[in-house]
């Protein structure tokens, strides 16, 4: 929860007592030098060996809590009907009232599933934003994907509260151009991994339900940061101040006929699932379970991991643990605009957006911005953070670049695990690259996967401007920061 201080600050407080440590060390700059180089410039391909702080994602580096940890302990490892299903069974009737769960190994499991039975040749697959894997799945199962989000979603200075929501007019003349028996799905992202961690307003999706159901269309939601899109809609949605969390998810709930999530993130799990109320979904997906993810009760899944789902599942709906994420996330966007910093608003849920176009302005979306301003911070801090822009998408058919419509660097916010000191480092060391950031040169590509590139393609820095970089840090902090 955030509270106000005598001076009148507003800071996030932890409502948990921190009771296991991890140890982390700095390496030097002119080791973080060659471990950029050796990952060829993907901080997918770090060593954790060599990281400060990692912020490359939240997902499944989020802290579990004691009961969770203390819940896999009595984990029924059965590889049919283990009593720890049905625990999560319970607590998915309780939270999310819907009659049939399925789990899988993770959030992309679940993609996968949704296209073999739902997605055919030739259709388009519509969405408030699109995420890598989600994209991926439904256009190799030959479907076209089209986002249609609203325009403030690709404004990066904003103060909408509500950048995801889906632009209704656009998935109209989308019914109209396509036909309903051409679109498998809706798909709500809550919130858009992509484009800042934006969420959208219980009203929005009302108003997407309706325009789907009245024509038949089946309404997908992604529930991966569920949690922080009902603590949103707490803070930032009229007449739901007063409501509880649990609340805002039953009501949220109320409009899904599909719901499907990466545990990963808003439960702190590795795992995930498939439910539904309606069994004829339910039946079709269970068909292809145990093709590719396991039998009905594990569905992929370590038991244990099950367990702590359960659990995890409940601890959602309590405000301070939805609100751990979004309030630290806050705080950290805050703290990058007093420093003059180009940071994506208002924040989101999931991590905190540096806007690299605004950051490098002197390098082409060609040079691969994002990428190359990701590296940079590794080179500056020792910190881990995500490119999200150019190199997360994948080549057009001609091998062309798909220039990304936002160019940004994601520092991720994993519940419960980083301070406020470890913010207000980060904070300093983007500063004092903001200042030098005309020594930040372009990345190319030198090996590259066709498919979902940015987790094992390899780039050079254009020029060595890496040396550069490096050369101008160790001369103002010494050779031991």
């Amino acid at each position: 929860m955030s509270v106000k201080l005598s001076d009148g600050r507003t800071i996030p407080i932890e409502m948990h007592k921190v009771r296991i440590v991890q140890k982390t060390s700095l390496v030097p700059s002119s080791r973080r030098l060659e471990a950029i180089n050796e990952a060829g410039y993907n901080t997918f391909l770090l060593r954790t060996r060599d990281l400060f702080l990692d912020m490359l994602t939240d997902s499944g580096t989020n802290a579990m809590s004691d009961n969770q940890l203390a819940a896999m302990m009595v984990a029924d490892d059965a590889y049919a009907g283990c009593e720890s299903f049905y625990k999560l069974a319970d607590a998915v009737k309780d939270v999310l009232k819907f009659d049939y769960t399925m789990p899988v190994h993770q959030g992309r499991a679940a993609e996968h599933l949704l296209a073999k039975v739902f997605v055919k040749p030739g259709d388009t697959v519509l969405m408030n934003y699109h995420f890598t894997t989600t994209k991926a799945h439904f256009e190799l199962a030959g479907a076209s994907v089209l986002e249609i989000y609203t325009p403030e979603m690709m404004k990066t200075e904003s103060t909408q509260p509500f950048k995801g929501n889906l632009d209704l007019q656009r998935f109209k003349d989308c019914i109209k151009k396509f036909g309903p028996a051409k679109i498998p799905f809706v798909r709500m992202e809550a919130t858009t991994n992509l484009v800042g961690g934006q969420p959208f307003s219980m009203q929005n999706l009302k108003e997407v339900k309706k325009l789907a159901s009245d024509n038949g269309i089946m309404l997908v939601f992604d529930g991966s940061l569920l949690s922080e899109n009902a603590y949103f809609i707490k803070k930032r949605e009229k007449g739901y101040a007063d409501k509880s969390i649990q609340e805002i998810i039953w009501e949220l709930m109320e409009y899904v006929d599909l719901f499907y999530m990466s545990a990963r993130k808003s439960t702190s799990v590795r795992g995930g699932m498939i439910c539904t109320n309606k069994k004829e979904y339910y039946d079709r997906l269970l068909d292809w379970l145990p093709v590719y993810e396991g039998f009905s009760t594990y569905g992929g899944m370590s038991t244990k991991e099950i367990e702590a789902m359960h659990v995890g599942l409940r601890e959602m709906t309590d405000v301070a643990v939805a609100g751990a994420g979004p309030e630290f996330i806050e705080y950290f966007v805050q703290r990058m605009l007093d420093a003059g910093l180009p940071a994506v608003t208002p924040a989101g849920g999931l991590a905190a957006h540096v806007d690299a176009k605004r950051f490098v302005t002197h390098l082409p979306q060609s040079q691969y911005q994002a990428g190359a301003l990701a590296a940079a911070i590794y080179i500056a801090s020792g910190v881990r953070c995500m490119e999200r822009g150019t190199i997360s998408n994948d080549r057009a058919a001609d091998g062309s670049d798909v220039y990304a419509d936002l160019e940004l660097a994601r520092l991720a916010l994993p519940r419960r695990v980083y301070t406020m000191s470890h913010i207000e480092y980060v904070v300093d060391r983007l500063s004092w690259l903001y200042k030098n950031r005309k020594l930040i040169g372009g990345l190319r590509f030198v090996q590259e996967p066709k498919v979902l590139r940015f987790f094992f393609g390899r780039l050079e820095a254009l020029d060595r401007w890496d040396i550069k970089l490096a050369a101008a840090f160790k001369s103002e902090f010494g050779p031991d920061c």
